[in-house]
C-alpha cells in the first residue's frame, strides 16, 4: 500500500480562475487518493467547496501586496516545521516567496520537498524567478516549457515536467447540450441572439483578448449577408471602463449594436459554451494554455484561434482546421464563409483531461518523495 502523501499548496485567493480550478480539482484528487489535502489562500468563494471535498484551508492573504505580507513568512516556516508536509507547492509570485522563504531556512532535512507550476508567461525579473525555483517545475504547457528555458539559465531541462491543464470530460463532455429550463432562461435575456448562429468569444474584457479583430470578423460576416450573431461574454473590471467605452464606439461606428451583445461574467459557461455554434481564441498575445477553448473543444463546439501559444497545441492535437494565422482577421472570416451554419467539429478525443493532469502531478509529488 502507498504511503499517504501531506501536500500543502499555496496562492492568493480562492475566488475563480484557472490557477484556482486546478488547484481545488488537485485538492480533491489527493483525497479522494487517500492523501492529506491543505491550501493556503486568502479565502473566497471557493473555499466551501475546498473543504466539502475534503482539504484543510488556512485563510492567510499571502497574497497581498503589502509589507505585512512578510510576517507570514515566519508564520509559514512555523507551520511546515510543526506539520512536516511531503510537499510544498507554489502556485502564484507572491505567495510563492512567502513559501519559497520559509521553506528555505528550514533545515534540508526538514524541508518538504519544493514544486512550482508555472501558469502563464511572466515578466522576466528576479521577481517572477521564484517560479522555476521548485525542485520539480511544472510547466502547465510547451510554451511555458520553452519560456522557462529561454529566460533562467539556471533551470535544468530535466527538472521541468510538462503537464498540459486538464477538463473533466465527465463534465464537459461531446455532445453536452443545455437543459430545456436553461435554454428558455438564455432566449428570454437574449431574445435578439435566438435563430442566430452564436460566435463567441469568451475571456475577460481585455485589449490582449482581441476585442477589436472579433468585430470585424462580426462586420465582415454581417455585410456578407450571414445570419450571425457576436457574444463577448467575461467579466469587466473597472479599471477597463475606457476600453469597454472605445468597443462600444467601434460597434456602434460600424452599425453592429443588434448584431453583438456584452453578455457579461457568466457562471453557466459550460451551457454558453454548448450553446455557441463557434468559439474564438483571438488573444494578441500567446496564451500560456488556453482553457476556455479546450472546454469548448471538448463539448464539441469548434473554436477558430490563433496559431501561438498553449491554444495552438490543443488546436494542433484537437482540431487543426480551427488554426488561422496571428492577426490575420481575413483568413478567420474566409473559414466561417467556407464553413456557417455548422463548421467541422473537433476530434472526440484528447490528452488534455483532467485524470492525466492530476495522476501525472501526483506521480511528481511521489517520485521527489521517493528520492
Amino acid at each position: 500500500m502507498n504511503t499517504p502523501l501531506s501536500v500543502v499548496q499555496m496562492l492568493p485567493e480562492l475566488v475563480g480562475g484557472g490557477v484556482e480550478r486546478g488547484t481545488l480539482e488537485m485538492a480533491k484528487y489527493l483525497v479522494d487518493h487517500g492523501h492529506c489535502s491543505t491550501v493556503i489562500s486568502s479565502g473566497g468563494p471557493m473555499v466551501e467547496q475546498l473543504t466539502d471535498e475534503g482539504s484543510k484551508h488556512i485563510a492567510w492573504p499571502v497574497g497581498k501586496k503589502s509589507i505585512s505580507t512578510l510576517r507570514y513568512i515566519k508564520k509559514a516556516r512555523n507551520f511546515l516545521r510543526e506539520t512536516q508536509p511531503d510537499i510544498l507547492h507554489l502556485r502564484s509570485r507572491l505567495p510563492a516567496w512567502v513559501g519559497y522563504l520559509a521553506w528555505k531556512k528550514l533545515p534540508k532535512n526538514k524541508r518538504p520537498h519544493l514544486v512550482t507550476t508555472v501558469h502563464g508567461q511572466y515578466s522576466v525579473s528576479t521577481y517572477s524567478s521564484v517560479m522555476v525555483r521548485g525542485e520539480k517545475v511544472i510547466a502547465v504547457s510547451e510554451t511555458i516549457r520553452q519560456y522557462i528555458l529561454n529566460n533562467y539559465s539556471f533551470v535544468k531541462e530535466k527538472d521541468i515536467e510538462v503537464i498540459y491543464r486538464g477538463v473533466d470530460c465527465n463534465v464537459y463532455n461531446y455532445g453536452y447540450k443545455p437543459s430545456k429550463s436553461w435554454q428558455e432562461s438564455w432566449n428570454d435575456q437574449f431574445p435578439q441572439i435566438q435563430d442566430k448562429t452564436l460566435l463567441t468569444l469568451p475571456g475577460r474584457v481585455t485589449r490582449l483578448k482581441g476585442h477589436h479583430d472579433f468585430i470585424s470578423v462580426i462586420d465582415a460576416l454581417i455585410q456578407s449577408g450571414n445570419n450571425v450573431h457576436g457574444a463577448i461574454v467575461g467579466g469587466v473590471h473597472p479599471k477597463k471602463k475606457k476600453y469597454v467605452e472605445e468597443l462600444h464606439r467601434k460597434i456602434d461606428e460600424l452599425n453592429l449594436g443588434p448584431h453583438i451583445t456584452f453578455v457579461g461574467q457568466r457562471s453557466d459557461m459550460r451551457e454558453v459554451l454548448a450553446q455557441s455554434d463557434v468559439v474564438f481564441s483571438l488573444s494578441q498575445t500567446p496564451e500560456s494554455f488556453g482553457r476556455t477553448t479546450l472546454e469548448a473543444l471538448s463539448l464539441g463546439t469548434p473554436v477558430l484561434g490563433y496559431d501561438h501559444g498553449g491554444v495552438r497545441e490543443q488546436l494542433k492535437a484537437i482540431y487543426p482546421n480551427g488554426l488561422v494565422e496571428v492577426n490575420n482577421v481575413d483568413e478567420v472570416v474566409l473559414k466561417l464563409q467556407e464553413g456557417l451554419p455548422r463548421l467541422s467539429l473537433p476530434s472526440r478525443t484528447h490528452v488534455f483531461d483532467l485524470e492525466t493532469m492530476c495522476s501525472k502531478t501526483l506521480s511528481v509529488y511521489k517520485k521527489l518523495q521517493a528520492k
